[in-house]
Formats: C-alpha cells, sequence, structure tokens
C-alpha cells in the first residue's frame, strides 16, 4: 500500500545515513522509480530527508548542532565582521547578477549597500528583507527548506532555483578553514548549495573572520585555490597564504590601516 510503503522507507531513512535509489527499487520490485523519486522529494518536504543524486540522505545523521545558532553568532565579532562587509562592499557593482550567502557577517553587507539598481540573489530571508527596505536593489530570495539553526534555505528545490541563475559574483562565508580540507561547513545540504554556487560564479569572494581558522567541520565546499577573494580580518596562517599565493588568490586583511606598509617603510 501507498502509506505502508513511505512508513518503510521513512524506517531505513532512520536506520542509515544513505538509501540509494536503487535499493528502493529492489524493496519496491513493483513501483515505479519516478514513484520512488516522488517519495524521496516527499520526506525532503518533511524535513527527513535531502534528496542527492542516486537516493536521499537522512537528516538524523546530518547534524547542524556542530555550527554555533545564529542567536549566538549575532553577537560575536562584530567590529571584525563590520571590517569586512566594509571591504566587501566595495566589490559590488551594478549590472551584475551578485549571490549572498547566509550569515551574519552577510547580514553586515547587506546592511551597506547603497540604493542603486544591483540584483541580488541569497539564501538568506533577512538578508533578502534587508535589502528589500533599501528600495532600488532587485532581491531574488531562493526557496526551499529553511534550517532552524541559522535561518538559511538549501535542499534540492534551492539547488534547482539556482541552476536557473546566472552569477557573476559570489560572496560565500566559510563556517571553517583548514590548509587540508579548505572551505567546510558543518550542514550536508548548505555545502552542496555552496558548492554549486562555487562552480557557476565567475568570482568567488570569501568573507570570514580569524575565529573560522583551524576549525574543520565536515563537508568540504570549496578548496583555497578554488576561490577569487579572501576578505579577513588579520593575517593567515602562512600555509593558507602559500596555497593562496600559488593560485593567485587575493587576501585582503580588513583589519589592516591604509597605508601601514608605508608608514614602516
Amino acid at each position: 500500500m501507498y502509506n505502508e510503503r513511505r512508513e518503510k522507507i521513512k524506517a531505513l531513512l532512520g536506520t542509515k545515513p544513505y538509501v540509494s535509489l536503487k535499493e528502493l527499487e529492489q524493496m519496491f520490485p513493483r513501483v515505479s522509480g519516478m514513484t520512488l523519486r516522488r517519495d524521496i522529494e516527499y520526506f525532503e518536504r518533511e524535513g527527513e530527508a535531502i534528496k542527492v543524486r542516486g537516493g536521499a540522505r537522512s537528516m538524523k545523521f546530518i547534524t547542524t548542532t556542530m555550527e554555533d545558532p545564529i542567536s549566538s553568532r549575532m553577537t560575536a565579532n562584530l567590529e571584525e565582521k563590520e571590517l569586512i562587509a566594509r571591504h566587501a562592499a566595495e566589490l559590488l557593482e551594478t549590472g551584475r547578477s551578485i549571490f549572498i550567502d547566509s550569515g551574519t557577517t552577510m547580514m553586515k553587507l547587506a546592511e551597506l549597500v547603497p540604493n542603486e539598481r544591483f540584483t541580488f540573489t541569497t539564501t538568506d530571508p533577512n538578508v533578502a528583507l534587508t535589502l528589500c527596505r533599501i528600495g532600488l536593489p532587485i532581491v531574488n530570495l531562493v526557496g526551499g527548506m529553511l534550517n532552524r539553526d541559522n535561518l538559511s534555505v538549501s535542499g534540492s528545490q534551492a539547488m534547482r532555483f539556482l541552476e536557473d541563475i546566472n552569477i557573476d559574483v559570489a560572496f560565500i562565508s566559510p563556517s571553517g578553514l583548514t590548509a587540508k580540507n579548505g572551505f567546510t561547513g558543518g550542514n550536508y545540504s548548505e555545502c552542496e548549495l555552496k558548492r554549486l554556487v562555487v562552480e557557476k560564479a565567475r568570482r568567488i569572494v570569501i568573507l570570514m573572520n580569524r575565529s573560522k581558522l583551524d576549525k574543520n567541520l565536515p563537508y568540504t565546499f570549496a578548496n583555497i585555490g578554488d576561490v577569487s577573494t579572501i576578505i579577513t580580518d588579520g593575517k593567515l596562517p602562512d600555509d593558507i597564504m602559500e596555497q593562496a599565493a600559488r593560485s593567485g588568490v587575493e587576501v585582503i586583511d580588513a583589519a589592516k590601516k591604509p597605508n601601514e606598509d608605508t608608514k614602516r617603510n
């Protein structure tokens, strides 16, 4: 029966982190692959799974609590985030398709956008509302599954939306950075979306304060050489700087005062 099949799939998602479509086809040989795909989409809408290529990942085994909730991040490192956002705002140009990631630093960036005809796409409802209040900017809010911990939209609906959007410049915020594993996050679905943005964008600008350094979360969405610019609030470790230099990645120290090098000389 229809409900009985979904109950069995739900039970399976409760016992293992990944269920393949092939596995479901073997369990239900009389059910079409299209129907089983719709079952997966159903569980994604219910917040119990994430649709991925070839099957589904169970939300039970994908933790989002590895990252601090947005309520605590809203008041952390405010001065550093403001400095980073001000440097990022200098890179904004009208006549381009601009992606803004979710997060508290991105909120600071949104607050600095001038009232001009920019075209933005964002996964953060709060960023979208802030941009809308400015007046002239055009704002696309990605639809999909809303993460309660950080108020970011992700999932298969969000992926499909972004596949139809051209991105010129993307501002992205990681949860961690190491020389070995690059830019990482703790939520599989969100990192999958960030990977898509990195693939599509002509220029990728990373905004991150130094508190993200030496944090190694489960999912990598980009390596250092995949991005164009890193804006941070101090000197990065030598191994990261060496990788950036080899790949031609621009590193901007937002905490560095203008003419600081000149004064030393």
